[in-house]
């Protein structure tokens, strides 16, 4: 009987589904930030892939960004053609991911979100996001993310 968390075990079913080539990691309980699952795997900050969600008027908005970049919500407002961008807040991020803020995947929402991605992430062979739950992520490459996803690239500071 498997004892990893429901979450973890859709996003792995998901992940193969779209053709994902990438290893599930469990982090240990400490790395709840970008720069600590980035020592945790032994890679920079900046090939964390943070799954940061918005609200933008009722609608979510999923931004794939760098962990070594902040994302300005006014200019990415602006740069993706929407009134404004407002952090989540966890009721919105569970209803439209099915998933808690701190482990955001990129993938296996209930309904398709609206993503963009930040293409500082390309600099890096192999970047992690998280894998539907805080202490899950997994590896992926930039072009598997875009074709996972349907992203577009937008710069985000």
């Amino acid at each position: 009987m498997s004892t990893e968390h429901a979450s973890i075990t859709s996003f792995r079913d998901e992940l193969t589904r779209r053709g994902g080539t990438g290893d599930v990691v469990i982090l240990p309980d400490s790395a709840h930030t970008a720069a600590l699952a980035a020592v945790a795997l032994g890679c920079e900050v900046g090939a964390i892939a943070n799954s940061l969600l918005f609200d933008s008027d009722g609608e979510p908005v999923l931004i794939l960004t760098s962990g070594a970049h902040r994302v300005d919500t006014k200019a990415v407002a602006e740069r993706i053609g929407v009134a404004r961008l407002k952090r989540a807040d966890p009721d919105f991020v569970r209803r439209h991911t099915g998933q808690v803020i701190g482990g955001v995947s990129p993938l296996d929402h209930p309904a398709p979100v609206r993503t963009w991605i930040d293409p500082w992430l390309r600099q890096h062979d192999v970047v992690w996001a998280a894998a539907g739950h805080p202490a899950a992520v997994f590896s992926s490459t930039y072009d598997e993310l875009l074709s996972m996803t349907g992203a577009v690239e937008v710069q985000v500071d």
